[in-house]
């Protein structure tokens, strides 16, 4: 091979020789074979493209409900803005076709799956399993064993602000008694319950207090007769715990005929009884899901997301239609929780 180069090269010098002189000299340089090769190798590799993240959105109801569902898909979207992925959802998912639905948007590449709701965290963690290379988003309210490697779950610690409904309706309550209307009986209605009962203890509150479930989130209608039958005994402040169900609740109030009270979940719905409405357990689902999120694509992809008064979760102050000592002493009370004062105990247990 050292050969042939030679004899190239002679061939070249002869050619130039034999063409007459240049305008200028030229330098020829020969570079080796092998350095060529340190040439080539010295060359940087290109880094590979960024992983794309894309986040698909499941919920158990519409997204125009102004409440729950309505909360989830505005965190998505403030996903979708902040960090400027493609994202997409899905609404009205029943339980039993949750799976199916995870399945069809990882087959479409989608690699960031959030479920809105407790009801699909079992599911959710099942799939989870079957994908180590997808990151979900569940929500659970109690520990979750054997928690998936690529699985963060928000705890939604819903009876953290119903110690603050709870001592709200004793402190607002005039005949006495008080009632909680929840929708179905799952761990966490368990435990808003018990944090009232909590509160009731804590202040030496003799209210009488009654709790009943509807049996659905949504029925206006059944909550709107179970909401008759507490005014009817007497109840005089109705804290409810339930999705579209609240409004049979607000007709029931405004058309009680003495006054009564009620308070509400998830988001402000002061406008449906102005003159009945005291509060409510606001929830912002943005901020969690923003930095769940962020940590995911920083390669953070396990972990518990706990929901607080300063990780998405406020009683709606001032207090309405209420004498302002009681909105001095909850304002006050809300604060003592936010500072570790009080301390709300978690209690799923079954109520019997």
């Amino acid at each position: 091979m050292r050969k042939q180069l030679l004899v190239v090269m002679a061939l070249a010098v002869a050619l130039v020789v034999a063409c007459g002189p240049t305008p200028a000299p030229q330098v020829i340089t020969v570079v080796s074979t092998v350095e060529v090769e340190k040439v080539v190798t010295a060359v940087p590799t290109v880094a590979p493209p960024a992983k794309e993240f894309k986040l698909a959105a499941i919920l158990p109801g519409v997204i125009t409900d102004a409440d729950y569902n309505t909360l989830g898909y505005l965190g998505a979207v403030e996903v979708e803005k902040t960090y400027g992925i493609k994202m997409a959802y899905s609404e009205n998912v029943p339980v039993p076709d949750v799976e199916r639905v995870m399945r069809e948007y990882i087959a479409d590449g989608y690699n960031i799956i959030f479920t809105h709701g407790d009801q699909f965290s079992s599911q959710t963690a099942n799939v989870a399993k079957e994908y180590a290379e997808v990151f979900f988003i569940a929500e659970h309210d109690t520990p979750m064993e054997d928690h998936p490697a690529n699985l963060w779950v928000i705890d939604r610690n819903f009876h953290v602000p119903f110690y603050a409904i709870g001592a709200t309706a004793a402190k607002a309550t005039k005949t006495g008694k008080i009632g909680y209307l929840g929708g179905q009986t799952l761990s966490f209605s368990y435990a808003e319950v018990h944090a009232v009962q909590q509160a009731l203890k804590d202040l030496g509150s003799n209210a009488q207090f009654t709790y009943v479930w509807v049996g659905d989130f949504n029925d206006p209608t059944k909550a709107r007769e179970l909401a008759d039958a507490m005014i009817g005994d007497g109840i005089d402040v109705i804290m409810a715990s339930l999705n579209l169900g609240v409004y049979g609740v607000f007709e029931a109030v405004k058309k009680a005929p003495s006054p009564v009270l009620v308070t509400a979940k998830y988001t402000d719905k002061s406008f449906f009884a102005p003159q009945n409405y005291v509060t409510a357990a606001l929830y912002d689902y943005k901020k969690p899901l923003v930095e769940i999120v962020g940590k995911i694509m920083n390669g953070e992809t396990k972990g518990i997301y706990p929901l607080g008064f300063d990780t998405g979760v406020a009683v709606q102050l001032p207090l309405q239609n209420v004498p302002e000592q009681v909105n001095t002493e909850v304002t006050q009370i809300v604060a003592d929780i936010l500072s570790g004062k009080i301390n709300v105990i978690e209690d799923p247990s079954e109520i019997k």
